[in-house]
């Protein structure tokens, strides 16, 4: 006779594995703020509010905006950022991070 035993720590790892990937797919699935859809100073706002966020410019095209320096990685710097929306094709929402060009000290 084959005897199964209870494994509670795998039953919990297997739990807490697919908990984990739930979330993931749920976060990947939520639909990015269209910054066409709304006015340039409720696109600026958002990026304020939120120091850092993803926002959609076009049905196929995202970035991720930020605030300001603090929240880009430790070597990037930042870049205005311009995108449109709904009145006014050329909006300022905040910065885009990324990283200096040619070899500038540390």
């Amino acid at each position: 006779m084959i005897c199964e035993q209870y494994h509670p720590r795998s039953t919990v790892a297997a739990l807490v594995a697919a908990i984990l990937i739930v979330s993931m797919v749920a976060a990947e699935a939520q639909p990015q703020p269209n910054t066409t859809r709304m006015s340039c100073a409720a696109a600026h706002q958002l990026v304020i509010r939120h120091g850092a966020i993803v926002l959609r410019t076009s049905a196929t095209t995202y970035n991720r905006y930020v605030s300001s320096r603090a929240s880009c990685m430790r070597t990037e710097i930042t870049e205005p950022a311009f995108v449109p929306a709904a009145d006014n094709r050329d909006c300022f929402v905040g910065y885009t991070c990324r990283e200096p060009l040619g070899n500038f000290p540390r």
